[in-house]
């Protein structure tokens, strides 16, 4: 029993990280932003199929990994120069209304391209196979998929810690008032941040693709949980997203072991019972 509750706590932690991923490019946006992107559970889809695209054409997971974050990354650009940018100024009901509406467009055109039924998507042959420690087994892929998730995350905290853009970003989901007063092009930093988290979105899809496979509604679930991990770590803080994440893909997993029927209420237990005790999250800010 004991590494069987081992090997789940270990998935439940990647399943956990993925969300970090998700919750840290939701995060940005709204901080940077004040936009809830409802479009972020089909950046995730479409980084998903962007990889397995890239397989298919004579690629391989390899060069996905390159491949998929550049794709979504400027596929960030364009939406958020052409369309989020029009309604900056507006009511928040107006961009979330086009947010939406993004999502639904993505998704249906994923359908008329691939169908509506789901496509396994293979993992690469070295990464196939697990470690086993004492009775507890752990899958090649998954160790993986922590090794790159953590990776991420490091990247993008030396990004916003160590560097001028960071510092920009920062100082912008503060007051960007201020920022522009300084004579920085504030314009030019949102859509560096929209194009952060899309990209963070689709990596992660691309991450989650070997385990469940692509599908166009893949990004409904996954959108739910990115939000809770936002209100239960605390928006507005980096380590807020990755304490969220870990603990709710940790809580989770442990349910669907010990009480399945039970594995999905538990995360919204959770989020109301953080919120009743801190209601900025676990690590929010003023």
């Amino acid at each position: 029993m004991g590494s069987l509750i081992a090997g789940q706590l270990f998935a439940g932690l990647v399943s956990g990280a993925i969300l970090v991923l998700l919750a840290l490019g939701l995060a940005l946006i709204f901080g940077h932003l004040r936009l809830v992107n409802f479009a972020h559970g089909s950046f995730y889809m479409l980084g998903a199929y962007v990889g397995y695209e890239t397989v298919r054409r004579g690629g391989n997971f390899w060069v996905a990994l390159v491949v998929v974050p550049v794709v979504l990354g400027l596929l960030g650009v364009v939406i958020e120069r052409t369309l989020v940018k029009r309604l900056y100024g507006r009511t928040l009901q107006d961009l979330l209304l086009l947010t939406y509406g993004m999502s639904f467009v993505m998704i249906e055109l994923v359908k008329i391209t691939y169908g509506a039924s789901g496509i396994p998507f293979d993992a690469p042959e070295a990464l196939r196979g697990a470690q086993r420690i004492g009775d507890a087994v752990f899958p090649n892929y998954l160790i993986f998929t922590a090794v790159a998730a953590a990776a991420t995350v490091g990247l993008i905290y030396l990004l916003l810690e160590r560097t001028d853009i960071g510092l920009i970003i920062r100082a912008g989901s503060r007051d960007d008032v201020m920022v522009r007063a300084l004579g920085i092009d504030f314009d030019r930093t949102r859509t560096l941040v929209f194009s952060i988290g899309t990209a963070l979105a689709g990596f992660a899809g691309l991450l989650v693709a070997p385990r469940m496979g692509v599908s166009p509604d893949m990004g409904f679930a996954v959108m739910i949980f990115a939000l809770v991990t936002v209100v239960v770590g605390g928006l507005g803080s980096f380590w807020g997203a990755v304490a969220g994440g870990l603990l709710i893909g940790a809580v989770q997993t442990l349910a669907a072991v010990l009480a399945p029927e039970l594995s999905r209420l538990v995360v919204f237990v959770l989020m109301g019972v953080v919120v009743f005790l801190r209601p900025r999250g676990l690590m929010g800010t003023d």
